[in-house]
């Protein structure tokens, strides 16, 4: 009986469809090369960050001549990633996720030997400027195109390239945030429509993110990406207080996303050269950072001070908005670069001051405003991209608070609930609309 068992399983694996174990294999070699390729990309950008720093040692009314180094430094950065994206490979200009989801759907092109390269050093460049961008767009779109890679080298079946570009973008949201549960949840939640969903399409996701994200712990390191207390979540009685943070954020939402396609009307009616633009992007970012580093760069230093630090509110407030217009302008510049982590960090810091206001009216309530912090990152994701399931995953993993998964649920489905009532669609699906119109091929 044992053997005939023992053969019935043979003959069920011998007769399956070998495009499938070719599929989980190349969703494999997908996920290793993103993982590669993404530690690369951050082990860089940690290097220039440590150089970049150095040339802001300072202070806004220091010495004219020691402007001038952070000036050329950001004017470089700047000017360069926009010249690469420009001359040859304008689908790379933005995060570049809305072309994944424009790929997927077969109406946009992956030319992944131009694209792969480009993004990756033209991403380099803005990043490491100062703009307030984030890594996680560039491994994105480079993962997909790797998928798209894998199909052309492994001449896997053109109807098979849709799970292969989708591993690949889960992928690289992985190994941007150690966070492989994330990235299979954002492909699932944002690009549902555009991904053909079965069993083995969704097994390759898991394996494309799980592997792109073992890689990078083993190059760069493991952990959660943010170093923050870890909460416990017990008395019920201030929950009504995630869901006003929801509310807040869901116009906070709608505001951002008008405002970034707004900055991208406004740098494409101007009539400047990119040299000229790149020029007065660096004058702002070295004059803001010379005042202070936090309200410049990605945002994870920020997070980190915006958590340890005694920050007054009226700062808070003041960080705030300056790093939310200066995210919308960065972004709308045409340089390579995500906005989850700018989005992210303002998330952080808006929380962070809600629940200093809270605290002080109700302190019973509020034991450390810092929870709404936490909360601030899921809610603000799930009002901007309109993926609460996203952000939801994004914040627990990139912060190891998982005791604090109901309040983040109350203030994601509120932020998200709240923003589609008032008409706000998710901001990908706004830019992709935007590129596939007669004569937009950029942003």
């Amino acid at each position: 009986m044992n053997n005939k068992k023992i053969t019935s399983l043979i003959n069920r694996l011998v007769n399956l469809d070998v495009g499938n174990y070719r599929l989980l294999t190349n969703a494999l070699f997908v996920g290793v090369v993103t993982g590669f390729l993404s530690s690369l990309f951050r082990l860089i950008l940690i290097r220039l960050a440590t150089l970049r720093t150095t040339f802001h040692i300072g202070f806004i009314d220091q010495e004219l001549q020691d402007w001038a180094w952070p000036i050329l430094f950001t004017f470089v950065g700047i000017w360069f990633s926009i010249f690469l994206v420009k001359k040859y490979a304008p689908e790379t200009a933005g995060s570049g996720i809305q072309e994944i989801e424009g790929a997927l759907d077969g109406l946009r092109p992956v030319r992944w030997r131009k694209v792969i390269p480009v993004k990756f050093i033209a991403s380099i460049f803005s990043l490491c400027s100062g703009l307030l961008l984030g890594r996680e767009g560039p491994t994105v779109q480079i993962g997909a195109n790797v998928g798209k890679m894998a199909e052309d080298i492994f001449n896997q079946p053109a109807e098979e390239d849709n799970p292969l570009i989708s591993a690949g973008a889960a992928s690289g949201l992985a190994s941007a945030f150690n966070a492989p549960f994330a990235g299979i949840i954002f492909v699932i939640e944002e690009m549902n429509g555009h991904f053909k969903f079965n069993f083995y399409s969704l097994a390759a996701l898991m394996i494309g993110a799980g592997s792109a994200d073992m890689v990078v712990r083993l190059l760069v390191g493991s952990g959660p990406i943010l170093k923050t207390t870890i909460f416990t979540f017990e008395d019920l009685s201030g929950i009504w207080l995630f869901v006003l943070l929801g509310i807040v954020l869901s116009v906070v939402g709608i505001m951002f996303n008008k405002l970034l396609i707004g900055s991208l009307d406004l740098f494409k009616k101007l009539k400047v050269s990119y040299v000229t633009i790149a020029l007065c992007l660096a004058f702002i970012i070295t004059a803001v950072g010379l005042y202070s580093e936090d309200m410049i760069g990605a945002g994870y230093s920020t997070i980190s001070h915006v958590y340890n630090s005694s920050f007054t509110l009226k700062f808070l407030l003041a960080l705030f908005i300056v790093r939310f217009i200066l995210s919308v302008l960065s972004y709308g510049s045409g340089v390579p670069g995500g906005i989850f982590t700018p989005l992210i960090t303002l998330g952080v810091i808006l929380g962070m001051l809600f629940g200093g206001v809270a605290q002080h009216f109700f302190p019973d309530l509020v034991p450390d405003p810092a929870i709404f912090g936490v909360a601030g990152m899921a809610g603000i994701f799930a009002s901007t991209i309109r993926a609460p399931l996203t952000g939801l995953a994004l914040s627990v993993e990139m912060t190891a608070n998982y005791e604090l998964i109901l309040p983040l649920i109350f203030t994601a489905v509120t932020a998200s609930v709240c923003t589609t009532m008032l008409g706000n669609a998710p901001i990908y699906s706004i830019l992709l609309k935007r590129i596939l119109n007669k004569g937009e091929i950029t942003h």
